[in-house]
C-alpha cells in the first residue's frame, strides 16, 4: 500500500502570524498525534526522516517551523521581531491547539529548545507526554574546556559582529544553522550566562511556576558525547520540570553502537534505534496510546 504523502499547511500562531507546517498521515489505523518541537535555527525539514518513521508505525507527525525560520521566515530578519517567548507561547502553542483532537493521545518530541518550549507553553496540559533530546541549560560551564571556549567566542564576539552588521543572527555565515532572529539571539545570549539558563534570570520567576505545572511524564535523553548539552546540563535545567515525573536517560554513543551523535545527531538516519525507543516509551504509556 501507497504511503500517504506529507501535507503542506499553514496554521496561524496565537497572534495570527502565518507558519509553516507539514503533516505526515499515519500509514494505517493513527495510534497518536506527535509534534516535533524543534531546535533552535534548524528548520523542520531536519526532522523529515523521523517524521517518516513514525507515521510508518501509525503516527500522524507535525513538523512545523517557528517564526523567522525555514517556511516560517519573513523575506528578511532585518527587523523582525520575535523571541524565544513567541516561538513557545504564540508558535507551539497554536500548533497544539491545531493538532489535538478528543480522544487521541497528543504527544510531544523535542529537540534542545524543543525541551525548553513545553514548559512555557500556556496550554501544556493538552499534551500526554514528551520525549526530547539534547536538552540542557546552556551555560558553558556546563561544556568541555574547548567548546566552552567556542561558546564564549560565539556570545562575545561572532554574535556582537554579527548582529549589528545584519540586524540578526547570521548564524549561517558561520555555518551552523538557519539565521535566527535578533530576539531570540539576544535571550539566547543572555540565559546562557546563568548555569540554569532563564530559571536564574530575576525577571523570569513566573517561568519556573508554569514548569511546575507540568505534569506529564518526560524523559529527556542526552550523548554522552552532545558538547552543547551533556547529562550535567540536562540535570540542572529539566530539575524547573520539579513536579513531572521526569527521567533522564544517558547514551553512551559508543557503547551503543551509533557511532558520532553529538548535539544534532539524534535525528540523523543512524540514530534510527533512539527512535524505535521514543515510540517504545509512547506505546508504554498507561492509558494512552493503543
Amino acid at each position: 500500500m501507497t504511503a500517504p504523502a506529507p501535507q503542506p499547511l499553514t496554521i496561524p500562531a496565537a497572534d495570527g502570524y502565518p507558519l509553516g507546517v507539514i503533516r505526515y498521515p499515519a500509514h494505517g489505523a493513527e495510534k497518536a498525534r506527535v509534534i516535533v518541537a524543534a531546535a533552535t535555527g534548524v528548520p523542520q525539514g531536519f526532522y523529515r526522516r523521523f517524521a517518516e518513521f513514525a507515521a510508518a508505525r501509525g503516527y500522524t507527525i507535525t513538523t512545523f517551523d517557528y517564526r523567522g525560520i525555514g517556511q516560517s521566515k519573513p523575506a528578511t530578519l532585518a527587523g523582525f521581531d520575535g523571541d524565544f517567548l513567541d516561538w513557545s507561547r504564540l508558535d507551539l502553542s497554536a500548533v497544539v491547539d491545531a493538532t489535538a483532537q478528543p480522544g487521541v493521545p497528543l504527544l510531544l518530541v523535542g529537540h534542545s529548545y524543543g525541551g525548553h518550549a513545553f514548559g512555557l507553553l500556556p496550554n501544556h496540559a493538552k499534551v500526554d507526554g514528551m520525549y526530547v533530546f539534547g536538552t540542557g541549560a546552556g551555560w558553558h560551564g556546563w561544556m568541555p574546556p574547548l567548546e566552552r571556549l567556542k561558546v564564549l567566542f560565539m556570545w562575545r564576539i561572532a554574535g556582537p559582529l554579527l548582529t549589528k552588521k545584519h540586524g540578526y543572527l547570521a548564524w549561517s555565515r558561520l555555518g551552523m544553522g538557519e539565521d535566527i532572529p535578533l530576539g531570540v539571539y539576544r535571550q539566547w545570549r543572555y540565559w546562557c550566562r546563568f548555569p540554569r539558563y532563564f530559571f536564574d534570570d530575576p525577571e523570569m520567576g513566573a517561568v519556573a511556576d508554569g514548569f511546575a505545572a507540568v505534569r506529564a511524564p518526560i524523559v529527556a535523553v542526552n550523548a554522552t558525547d552532545d558538547l552543547w548539552a551533556p547529562p550535567a546540563s540536562r540535570d540542572a535545567f529539566m530539575a524547573g520540570y520539579r513536579n513531572a515525573p521526569w527521567r533522564g536517560i544517558d547514551i553512551d554513543t559508543g557503547r551503543a553502537g551509533l557511532g558520532k551523535v553529538g548535539h544534532m545527531g539524534y535525528f540523523r538516519p543512524h540514530a534510527q534505534p533512539l527512535w524505535s525507543g521514543t515510540l517504545d516509551w509512547f506505546e508504554g504509556l498507561p492509558g494512552k496510546v493503543a
